[in-house]
Parts: C-alpha cells; structure tokens; sequence
C-alpha cells in the first residue's frame, strides 16, 4: 500500500520542535495555509454535492449526526469517573472529541486517493455538520442547564472561519458544479497537497510544543486520547455500512468520527466553560491523537473497512 509522503512533512516539523530547531513558520503563512484548505475542501465537496440529489444526503446526514453525538456522551463518564477529571474538563475534553478535525479528514482524503479508493465527495457535509453538536453537548454536561450564553457561544462557533469557510466553499461549489469552478482547477485543485504538506509542517512544531502538557495529564489521559479515536473509529465504520457508504466512505467517516477538534472546540470551550483547562483537552487531542491518526489510524479504519466490507454478504 503507498505511503502518503505529506505526513512526512508532518514527521518533520515534529522532529524540527523536539530538537529545539528554530525553524518557524511565519504566523501569516499558517493563517493562509488553513484558509486555502478550509475553501479547498469545501469547494470540491460542494462540487460532488451538486452530483446528487439533496434528499438522498439528508438521510445519510441525519443518522451520522445522531449517532455522532454518542461520542461525547460515552467519552464524558470515561473522563470523569475512570480518569478522575472535574466536571469541567471532562466535560470540554469530550467536546472536543466529539468535535472534528478538518485536517485529519484532509490527510485521510489525500490517503485513499493515493491508494486509489474512491470516495463519496459530498462527505465534507457530514464534515461541516459534525463540527458544532459535540460543542453544544459539552456545554450542557459542564453546566447542566445552567447559565450558559448561548448567543454569544452559538454565534463564536457558527462565525468561526472553519465553519463560515467550510460552509462557504461549500455553496459555492455545489452553485457553481464542476464547469464552473474549473477555471480555478490549478489553485484548489492541482495545489492542494503541496500546501497541505506546508501546513501539515507547522502542525508538527505545534505539536511538539505540546508535548509538555501531555506529561503533566498523566497516563490515563494519553491511553485515552488513543483509545478513544479507535472506538469511534469502529463506530463510523458501522455507521457508514448501515446507511450504504462505499469502503471508501467507511474509511472517511470513521476518521471524521475518530478525529478531535482543536481549533473550532478550543474557542468555543474558552467562552462557554472558561474554568476548563484548555492544555488537557488541546495536548490530548493535539498531541496524541492528532499525531495517533496521521500515523496509525487513517491506514487502520481504511484496513477495517476494507475487512468490514468483505464479510457483509
């Protein structure tokens, strides 16, 4: 099976942090970077939207989110009474694990395609959908119905750039379909894995430089931040079987399932539960799963589709 080269530039940048290397990227660059691949994304799955029927997705979409939102229920009693974390930081670091990362799902979709697995392109709705109920979710378990700004959350999460330019990338692509957006084929197209390389190398320096607060969490976190990702893992797998996704698919959604938010989660967390620690749920899920997925998970769900989709009859 073909290596996927751009997590090597990943591997890099982590090696680069550990070593004490000053080898930065500037601020403007990795503000840049994250924008292109936030509209790329959400280009080419509003192009492979406009390809199918609307009503059909919807379907999919209501089941994905539905069972989606067993994450953060089952991670938050795991954190609470097994790890021995407060209310509030198990409550913010389930968020985030229910939450998703545009990154992982990014990298997954360059891995199957270097493998030659198609995909279904709309998945980047369930994308987009999946970013915000875990956050809602994590909420309610910290304050228990309590007095909680929901406009102000509601409105930092839904006018955060990962939405508005996921969404926004999203309309645009599915307006305009493939005829349309062709004359911008050799930016968001042709460019997208070389920058993604760009990005996936500062994303090793920043998760070097987490590695402090991982060691101060404690063992039961990190087993966490591992575990966690493959049980959900083997969720979407079921899931993405149950509601007829190719192995393609499968692989994709179970990624989307077992990855964890560390920029929508981390905001919405500061304004809604500001007494959690936000180095507990951004080293977990920065610095271990984040890498975890990258390196072992992405091959594993795709591995386990693949098995999963030989014994169905």
């Amino acid at each position: 099976m073909p290596f996927e080269p751009v997590i090597l530039f990943f591997a890099l940048g982590l090696l680069a942090g550990i070593i004490r290397s000053d080898l930065k990227i500037p601020g403007v660059l990795y503000e840049s970077l994250s924008i292109f691949l936030l509209l790329a994304i959400g280009l080419k799955g509003g192009i492979e939207l406009a390809k199918v029927p609307l009503s059909s997705v919807a379907g999919q979409a209501g089941v994905v989110l539905a069972v989606a939102l067993l994450i953060p229920l089952a991670a938050f009693p795991v954190l609470r009474n097994l790890i021995g974390l407060s209310r509030a930081d198990a409550a913010s670091v389930a968020a985030h694990y229910g939450s998703v990362s545009v990154v992982t799902f990014a990298v997954a979709g360059a891995f199957l395609a270097r493998n030659g697995v198609d995909v279904e392109g709309y998945l980047v709705v369930f994308l987009v959908l999946l970013e915000v109920p875990a956050l809602i979710v994590g909420v309610i378990l910290a304050r228990q119905g309590g007095d909680t700004q929901w406009g102000r959350l509601l409105h930092e999460v839904f006018s955060g750039k990962s939405i508005v330019l996921l969404l926004g990338g999203l309309v645009i692509g599915w307006v305009a379909g493939a005829e349309g957006i062709k004359p911008l084929d050799r930016l968001f197209i042709d460019l997208f894995k070389g920058l993604l390389a760009f990005f996936l190398l500062e994303m090793g320096l920043v998760v070097a430089g987490r590695l402090g607060d991982l060691r101060r969490a404690g063992i039961g976190l990190a087993a966490f931040a591992i575990l966690m990702p493959v049980a959900a893992g083997v969720l979407g797998i079921g899931t993405a079987l149950a509601i007829g996704l190719s192995t393609g698919g499968a692989a994709m959604l179970a990624t989307l399932y077992a990855s964890a938010s560390y920029i929508a989660a981390p905001a919405a967390m500061r304004i809604a539960v500001p007494e959690a620690n936000p180095a507990l749920s951004i080293g977990a899920a920065l610095g271990i799963t984040f890498p975890f997925n990258l390196l072992v998970g992405i091959p594993f769900y795709h591995w386990l589709a693949v098995q999963a989709r030989s014994v169905m009859p």
